[in-house]
């Protein structure tokens, strides 16, 4: 039950943006569920002029739509309407009303990442209705697998657009990387990201002979030792490399045997300046000599991506004159936290940068976005649209 409480008197007439939000939130699509998100968002963006191609995929929905200006770039807007699940215990709202408290909308998604794709589609209006010429292919890239294991919804959407043909030059990811401000921090790259099942085998025996044994319990503090002393000499200044244990499971329950085996767990985020073949290398270097004794499975692997300024139509400059524009401040670059759907779409000639709403709230009890917030990130996407988009040709 969400806590009772009176909300705050709502303004009759509400911002655009303002109504598209809480008709999203409105939309119970907890991963892979899309509860009519996209359907709604196809039914939008159609009526803009988008061309929209809707396809499911063991229960997953993704949502490709596209207008064309003429020659010019082709940039995306990639985003999710999918969310983490929600129940209505010590909410000050029901976590799918989009109730408005205190000038603020409450609900699941509000900021991870419903809040943005709202902005974005405000944006697009505002591009759309723009008398002065324009220029390129803009997509809208949309799934509802993102917030799980993410293996039939960007990803296939990547592939489709590989096999037509199309290389995308610059793709903006709408998920919340703003910290105190909006538009204080974009992140142009992420660190990629990957994790282990490490089994040690060893020999049992009883605790009074452990010459005669091999004590798997023993051997892992050495792995552990090993794993945290390994020194990421390839870590990019703005991306460090950070090896996590994050289980260790010694299934013995006689207190006078030596263990046999251990299982335990890791997790490495690495930095740019790796490929996830490197990591896996210099582990396996580490624990050379103890190789016979061990086997590993490796899980759920994420490339990582960067994107550095380039010298023709740098998308990263584009984003930070955007945010100037607004802000008055240019944002700090960063490739912290965890990897996202950007990683399905960054490659050699495709830059990708994520720019959205503050992320304080996501996946947390009363997970809110100010409106002022909501507003302020839809000036920027007005803004990074025109500079993408509007054709500057005298």
């Amino acid at each position: 039950m969400f806590l009772a409480r009176t909300p705050s008197l709502q303004i009759h007439a509400q911002p655009k943006v303002v109504d598209w939000l809480r008709t999203l939130i409105k939309f119970k699509s907890v991963t892979p569920n899309q509860a009519g998100a996209i359907d709604w968002l196809n039914d939008q963006l159609s009526n803009l002029g988008f061309t929209c191609d809707q396809f499911t995929y063991k229960g997953v929905t993704n949502l490709i739509a596209k207008i064309e200006f003429g020659d010019g770039p082709l940039v995306a807007f990639s985003g999710h309407i999918d969310v983490v699940p929600a129940t209505s215990e010590q909410w000050r709202a029901e976590p799918f009303s989009g109730a408005i408290i205190d000038g603020a909308i409450y609900g699941r998604g509000a900021a991870d990442m419903k809040g943005g794709v709202a902005a974005m589609l405000c944006a697009s209006r505002t591009l759309l209705a723009n008398a002065a010429a324009k220029e390129g292919t803009f997509y809208w890239l949309i799934t509802s697998d993102e917030e799980g294991e993410a293996e039939y919804g960007s990803l296939l959407i990547a592939e489709r657009l590989a096999q037509q043909g199309i290389k995308l030059d610059g793709c903006i990811v709408g998920e919340p990387t703003s910290h105190l401000h909006v538009g204080d921090t974009i992140k142009n790259g992420r660190r990629g990201a990957l994790s282990a099942r490490l089994v040690i085998n060893g020999k049992a025996g009883h605790v009074a002979y452990p010459e005669n044994t091999i004590n798997a319990a023993h051997l892992s503090a050495e792995v552990i030792k090993r794993l945290a002393g390994i020194t990421w000499q390839r870590d990019e200044p703005s991306s460090h490399t950070s090896l996590q244990v994050t289980g260790i499971n010694i299934a013995n329950v006689v207190d006078n045997m030596v263990p046999a085996r251990c299982e335990m767990t890791f997790n490495i985020r690495y930095s740019h300046g790796y490929k996830s073949s490197d990591i896996k290398n210099e582990i396996q270097f580490a624990l050379g000599d103890l190789q016979a004794l061990l086997s590993v499975e490796w899980e759920r692997p994420c490339e990582p991506f960067y994107t550095s300024h380039q010298t023709r139509r740098c998308l990263l400059t584009q984003v930070e004159q955007a945010i100037f524009n607004v802000t008055g401040s240019y944002p700090l670059l960063s490739t912290s936290g965890g990897t996202s759907d950007g990683r399905f779409f960054a490659n050699d000639y495709t830059q990708v940068i994520e720019c959205g709403v503050r992320n304080n709230t996501i996946h947390q009890v009363n997970e809110h976005v100010p409106i002022n917030d909501l507003l302020k990130i839809e000036q920027i996407y007005t803004q990074l649209l025109e500079r993408v988009f509007i054709s500057h040709a005298s």
